[in-house]
């Protein structure tokens, strides 16, 4: 069930006074107001976001929207598992997993848990530009090592990594952006698997396994809200904060299919982007995504971003592992769009 709250302009300063008391003023006083010129999100201060251009145009996508690769990026490192990319000025941030023992399904539940933990490594990698490694930041503790979608805030960059299962729970991180330094922001409970900042608020909103819920927490980690997803069209990866208070996110669903000659049974990869609003929680537009990696996953598969210049649209996808086609590339998809009226 969907939980709406009013905030008033009192509420919302206090909330952002308290958190930069918190962590030393840097992550509110950027999520309040600082001139972000990544990402397509321009703030004006004092929460008056001009900038509305990535949300009005993708206002304007539907599912007849041409949608054509401009460029590959090939990843010369290990990515193993991806799971969620921000760009910085400087740098290029990719989440992934290394799995070292995979979860083992129980016959039946055991202490609230479908599945073993299995074993695995945390990783955010650190490239520039070009793609070139420059950092290896591992992540995680015990039980907790499945990084999950990211989103950068115009300073940090924002990290869940959480157990590789439903139910069960979650360290967020935050990395500053310019000089790497980690820092853990705090725990919580269940599997949260993507996170933004709402910069209106200086709120952190998260996504618990399948995207079946959110949450919403002030950066000491009290969880204000909770709803959840009105949608079922798609399972959300990785997702980012959007001018003035909204989110973008992308996915997948794997659908089953009629089954070949021969009765093989197969899934079909069904991807889409989805625009939700963080006031009142509803989904505002959701498109399906119909593009193909290198190794033949749906492109929405894993890590995504999306930048406007006008009506221009610009998408950045990492879908593929790093051991699998030709490893992992990130492709760069580009359409342009009349926004809705």
């Amino acid at each position: 069930m969907s939980t709406t709250r009013t905030r008033s302009v009192f509420t919302a300063a206090a909330a952002v006074i308290l958190a930069a008391s918190a962590i030393g003023g840097t992550a509110a006083a950027q999520a309040a107001g600082n001139n972000d010129q990544h990402e397509g999100n321009n703030d004006s201060g004092n929460h008056k976001e001009a900038n509305t251009a990535l949300a009005d145009a993708f206002n304007g996508v539907d599912r007849n929207t041409t949608w054509q690769q401009t460029s590959k990026l090939k990843l010369n490192f290990p990515t193993y598992h991806t799971e969620g990319i921000a760009y910085s000025q400087d740098h290029i941030f990719l989440s992934a997993v290394q799995i070292t023992e995979p979860t083992t399904k129980f016959p039946a539940p055991q202490g609230g848990f479908d599945r073993t933990p299995g074993k695995g490594i945390g990783h955010l990698f650190v490239m520039d530009k070009s793609g070139n490694l420059q950092k290896d930041i591992i992540l995680g503790e015990g039980d907790m090592y499945h990084p999950g979608g990211i989103d950068f805030d115009g300073t940090n960059v924002w990290v869940p990594v959480a157990q590789y299962r439903p139910d069960s729970s979650a360290i967020i991180y935050r990395v500053d952006a310019t000089t790497l330094n980690v820092h853990k922001q705090f725990e919580v409970k269940d599997h949260f698997g993507g996170i933004v900042m709402d910069k209106q608020t200086g709120h952190l909103v998260g996504n618990t396994w399948g995207s079946r819920r959110f949450a919403e927490w002030d950066l000491q980690g009290k969880q204000l809200s909770t709803w959840d997803n009105p949608n079922y069209f798609i399972d959300y990866q990785d997702c980012q904060y959007v001018p003035g208070s909204k989110m973008l996110c992308a996915g997948i669903t794997n659908l089953p299919q009629t089954p070949a000659a021969g009765g093989t049974s197969a899934t079909y990869e069904l991807g889409g982007i989805a625009m939700i609003d963080l006031k009142s929680h509803n989904v505002i537009r959701d498109v399906p995504f119909q593009q193909w990696s290198t190794a033949g996953h749906v492109a929405t598969r894993n890590p995504f971003k999306i930048t406007a210049d006008g009506n221009h649209l610009t998408l950045k996808v990492a879908p593929d592992n790093g051991d699998e086609g030709n490893g992992t590339e990130i492709l760069t998809y580009e359409a342009t769009v009349t926004p809705a009226k």
